[in-house]
């Protein structure tokens, strides 16, 4: 059917390494016609995460310039499928769900789908102020970019590797993955959000909740009226220039 990466940006995972990479369904990837690349981008890490990654059977690749957005790019760089996937290092987001996911992004045709955690199923996984701060950036996204996604902070996302070379996405931090997601509704791609299982968190949790979201709040507003890059091809001019 095509190929798939994983990307997974990690700082300081070791121990995390194992059991997601075991969550990782490669035999059910492989009978749904899905041949797969896991590409785990080493954030600077101190522990031997890239190292332990690459013997589990990742791609890894170091990016010493700390951010998740930097790791992002770093990993969308060197990623070969035509399909991209992400997700955290940190065992909270289901890749056992790939499957399922992938069929849906086929099935209906879609180009960038994204994942809400903040739903009452998952309530005990997350921290108050991280849940009551999702939910307010999250509002405030759907007003500034006219969407409906009730989940603008999830990291789990699928799409079709091409929408990248469409969006201009710029934070180098924790606001990327609010970003991609309101950047891709805006360039008109076809977008679909759909609830997942959040889990436990493994290891020590890194996210500021105050100063992150914050910053998050400042970049959505930067977003909005920011003006377009000049290097970015609009819809038009990507479909022109696929054409053969």
């Amino acid at each position: 059917m095509g190929t798939l990466s994983i990307v997974i940006p990690a700082l300081n995972e070791a121990g995390n390494m194992k059991p997601v990479m075991d969550s990782i369904p490669f035999e059910r990837l492989r009978t749904a016609g899905w041949t797969t690349e896991v590409v785990v981008v080493d954030n600077g890490s101190t522990d031997g995460t890239g190292e332990i990654a690459r013997k589990l059977g990742a791609k890894v690749v170091h990016q010493p310039e700390r951010g998740y957005g930097n790791a992002y790019r770093a990993g969308f760089d060197v990623a070969m499928g035509e399909v991209i996937a992400t997700g955290d290092a940190d065992c909270t987001y289901p890749f056992d769900t790939l499957p399922e996911l992938l069929e849906l992004l086929v099935e209906q045709d879609l180009e960038f789908l994204t994942t809400d955690r903040l739903h009452p199923a998952n309530r005990e996984s997350m921290k108050n102020s991280h849940f009551v701060g999702n939910h307010l950036l999250s509002a405030v996204s759907r007003v500034l970019f006219r969407h409906d996604f009730r989940d603008s902070q999830s990291g789990m996302w699928v799409f079709r590797r091409y929408v990248w070379s469409r969006l201009d996405v710029r934070s180098p931090g924790m606001a990327f993955s609010q970003e991609i997601k309101n950047d891709a509704a805006r360039a008109g791609c076809r977008v679909h959000e759909v609830p997942i299982e959040y889990r436990m968190r493994g290891g020590e949790v890194k996210l500021n909740a105050v100063m992150d979201g914050l910053a998050n709040l400042a970049g959505l507003f930067a977003h909005r009226f920011r003006r377009p890059s000049r290097d970015v091809p609009t819809g038009e001019e990507l479909a022109e220039s696929m054409k053969v």
